[in-house]
């Protein structure tokens, strides 16, 4: 598939000869979408390309437009199945920094509702009655509270569409700046980043942790 022209190289955070992780920046896809814009998948090719390496890198994970932070890709056809058995199977820690509106109680740890596609809006997704959507588990830690702000560490359970930020919308502590699901807009964009990946790499069997600097929006 080729790549449009001017597109910047990726910001590379791992690599090995079977998969690679890079970190998205805001308001770029992951993979395309019809529309011909630039993906995250176009500047890992870009990337890899500069290395004279020959591959074509499939992403493993997503992440939404506006969301930051790691994202990993395969590199090798061959092992492709392996990585994404990895990500469908929960074997990998994801773990994300949150800023959310309100003063977020400390004694909540883990928010566990089910989740499904929201009748009403096909762009969101919502918290489901017991025995409805698909099963979903967040786990939370307070790191910080600023004001009527408060810093999270997010790590997923499972996988779902929108889960951290329709978890935390549901207990009334939206992801500053997702209007989506009730959160302010706000000048820094969406307060949501992938901050860090652990796993056992599934080729190689070695233990792999990935981490990205915590960026500067979080850091005001």
């Amino acid at each position: 598939m080729p790549t449009p022209p001017d597109v910047p190289s990726a910001t590379i955070i791992y690599q090995d000869s079977v998969c690679l992780a890079v970190e998205k920046p805001a308001g770029i896809l992951v993979h395309g979408d019809g529309t011909c814009a630039p993906t995250l998948t176009d500047r890992v090719r870009v990337s890899l390309a500069r290395q004279g390496v020959a591959a074509n890198p499939q992403a493993v994970q997503r992440l939404d437009v506006d969301t930051t932070g790691l994202v990993l890709f395969s590199l090798a056809e061959e092992f492709q199945p392996a990585f994404d058995a990895l990500v469908a199977g929960h074997a990998m820690r994801k773990r994300y920094l949150a800023e959310v509106s309100g003063a977020f109680p400390g004694d909540v740890t883990a928010i566990e509702k089910p989740i499904g596609r929201d009748r009403h809006d096909a762009r969101r997704m919502r918290v489901c009655r017991p025995g409805q959507g698909q099963p979903a588990l967040t786990r939370v830690r307070v790191l910080e509270r600023r004001g009527n702000r408060t810093l999270l560490l997010v790590e997923l359970g499972t996988g779902r569409r929108h889960q951290i930020r329709v978890h935390l919308s549901s207990l009334g502590f939206p992801i500053v700046g997702d209007t989506l699901y009730g959160g302010r807009r706000d000048p820094r964009g969406l307060m949501l980043h992938a901050l860090e990946e652990e796993f056992d790499h599934p080729v190689s069997g070695a233990h792999v942790l990935l981490r990205t600097e915590v960026p500067e929006r979080f850091r005001a």
